[in-house]
């Protein structure tokens, strides 16, 4: 084989898919990996007979790639990534190009473009999304750095990324650090949504006294509407399917309930403080993984407190509470990126990204095409809700999320995401809010003085 089109460091599940998704749509490749008996063992496994040749060492790597070389990191995100930079650096040419394909923080990949592009070589933050599958059959993508740099992986990325009707599920993001933003945004609003499902389960679980397949019929129901039809909806329904090997029983009954997380929902919600944007949705979502995890401390407590009667769950009231807590959760992560996008000047172009996550991403719903059109139809929309589709759903709807979030408070169930949906949309549509009370409050102990509804001007009162 002639020397590779494209380079792989890194042979993760990850790694692996995207390599072979590579060799699939017509580029030949390159791989690295820490240990070679892991390159090895790809060789003579998934990777035999393909055109993905390994190499022994970075420098065998470089030596087997074309120029400009284009090399895309599959590794651990923070420290691993500066330390492979400084590793493979010293081998690079001018115009050779670096991607960073993992969860890396998004200001990271600010200063590592900054640097590496100083030194005339091109660095770019990518956004993958889609799990081990979606890697392998075609993920979105989210390529952040300069319009020159992710020009010279166009041709590659089009091909590797998942199609949907309207093109492939990749764009140029922004500058910078503006890809991984976006993957990070992108996490959040999957977080929020994964727990929007685990709070409607919980409800026919525990106030319905619902059984798997019930509740999977429930599922399948709501993935064929327009409104919630999406893959999160779509694999929830599997898993409340599928039954335990060993005795027959639904198979999510017997899982520990205490969730994982990555840090990519902390760094969304840190960055929405940072930047003064309300993710309550989000937040609550993060704070339930976070409360999940407190397991022995739940189990001591349990039956401390008496429990209220449990009183069943209107199933159509239900999938009102979803959809509007699921756009609250695209909303609020669509703002956020809004509001970088000012900060960061990253000219994020909304629609385009609604476009790249209908297909191959975790978050892929038949929702984003109508987010799409909104931010067609009007690219500074101030927010998702008041689109009119968005404005007429929440006022079928909000009857429907009421009801939910008080059968759940009057049954003692927790539904941080809902309530705190509700919360949201409540708040965002009032002309009123009491923060005045609490502007008086801080004039009165701290004279940090206040606006007046009836004059211009700041003013103070000595209220004691």
């Amino acid at each position: 084989m002639d020397k590779a089109h494209f380079g792989l460091i890194g042979l993760g599940v990850m790694g692996e898919n995207l390599v072979l998704n590579a060799e699939r749509n017509g580029f030949s490749s390159v791989v690295y990996n820490r240990t070679y008996a892991k390159t090895e063992e790809f060789l003579a496994g998934r990777g035999a007979g393909k055109r993905i040749i390994g190499a022994t060492s970075l420098e065998d790597f470089i030596a087997k790639l074309e120029r400009p070389r284009r090399i895309l990191m599959m590794i651990k995100a923070g420290d691993p990534i500066d330390a492979m930079i400084q590793q493979i650096s010293p081998l690079l040419e001018e115009g050779d190009l670096l991607i960073d394909g993992g969860n890396s923080l998004y200001t990271d990949t600010e200063r590592r473009v900054a640097e590496l592009e100083s030194r005339s070589f091109g660095y770019i933050g990518m956004g993958v999304s889609g799990g081990a599958k979606g890697a392998l059959e075609g993920p979105s993508m989210m390529p952040g750095g300069t319009r020159a740099a992710y020009d010279a992986i166009e041709s590659l990325v089009c091909k590797m990324a998942a199609q949907v009707d309207d093109g492939p599920c990749v764009t140029y993001i922004g500058p910078g650090g503006a890809g991984h933003f976006v993957k990070t945004v992108h996490n959040g609003i999957e977080y929020g949504v994964e727990q929007i499902l685990a709070e409607a389960y919980d409800l026919m679980k525990r106030c319905s006294g619902m059984d798997g397949d019930a509740m999977a019929a429930v599922l399948a129901q709501w993935n064929g509407t327009e409104e919630l039809s999406s893959f999160l909806v779509e694999i929830t329904e599997i898993c409340l399917r599928t039954k335990d090997p060993a005795d027959g029983g639904d198979l999510v009954e017997k899982i520990v309930d205490a969730a994982g997380q990555k840090g990519t929902g902390l760094w969304t919600v840190e960055s929405a403080l940072q930047m003064g944007v309300p993710v309550p949705t989000i937040y609550a979502a993060l704070n339930a993984r976070v409360l999940s995890s407190m397991r022995p401390e739940r189990l001591a407590a349990d039956g401390l407190v008496p429990a209220p009667a449990l009183q069943p769950v209107a199933i159509d009231a239900l999938m009102d509470a979803c959809v509007l807590a699921s756009i609250a959760s695209y909303a609020q992560g669509m703002a956020l990126l809004q509001e970088a996008s000012k900060l960061h000047s990253y000219a994020l172009d909304m629609a385009a990204i609604a476009q790249i996550w209908k297909g191959g991403c975790i978050i892929r719903a038949r929702l984003l095409q109508r987010i799409q059109n909104a931010y067609t139809a009007q690219a500074n929309l101030p927010n998702l809700m008041v689109d009119p589709w968005f404005v007429e759903q929440i006022r079928r709807r909000l009857p429907g999320l009421r009801q939910v979030v008080a059968t759940a408070a009057h049954a003692g169930v927790p539904v941080p995401c809902l309530g705190s949906s509700l919360d949201y949309i409540d708040s965002y549509f009032t002309g009123r809010l009491p923060q005045n009370l609490v502007q008086a409050m801080r004039d009165c102990f701290g004279s940090h003085t206040y606006e007046r509804v009836d004059q211009p001007g700041s003013f103070h009162t000595e209220w004691m």
